[in-house]
C-alpha cells in the first residue's frame, strides 16, 4: 500500500490510466482479429468495410503509446495485404 500522499496520488492516476489502456488494447486486438477472421471465412466485402475501423483502432493505439509508429505502419500494411490477397 502506498504510504506518502504522492504515492497515493500516483496510484489513483495509474488506475485511471489503466482504464484507457485496457480499452485501447481491447479495441486494437479485436479489430485486427475480426479482419483476420473475415478473410479466413472468405467474407471479403465485410473485411474491406472493416479495414477503416481497424485503421482507426491502430492509429489510436499508436497515439496513446500502446504501440510504436513503425509497428502501427506494419500492422496496417499486413492487414491491407491480407485483404488484397484474399480478393484475388
Amino acid at each position: 500500500m502506498p504510504i506518502t500522499s504522492s504515492a497515493k496520488k500516483a496510484t489513483r492516476a495509474s488506475l485511471k490510466k489503466r482504464v484507457f489502456n485496457v480499452r485501447t488494447k481491447r479495441d486494437f486486438e479485436n479489430e485486427i482479429k475480426e479482419i483476420r477472421d473475415l478473410v479466413k471465412a472468405g467474407k471479403m466485402k465485410e473485411a474491406e468495410k472493416a479495414l477503416p475501423v481497424a485503421y482507426k483502432a491502430i492509429d489510436k493505439a499508436m497515439k496513446r503509446d500502446y504501440i510504436k509508429k513503425n509497428t502501427a505502419a506494419r500492422y496496417k500494411s499486413r492487414i491491407t495485404l491480407l485483404v488484397n490477397k484474399g480478393k484475388k
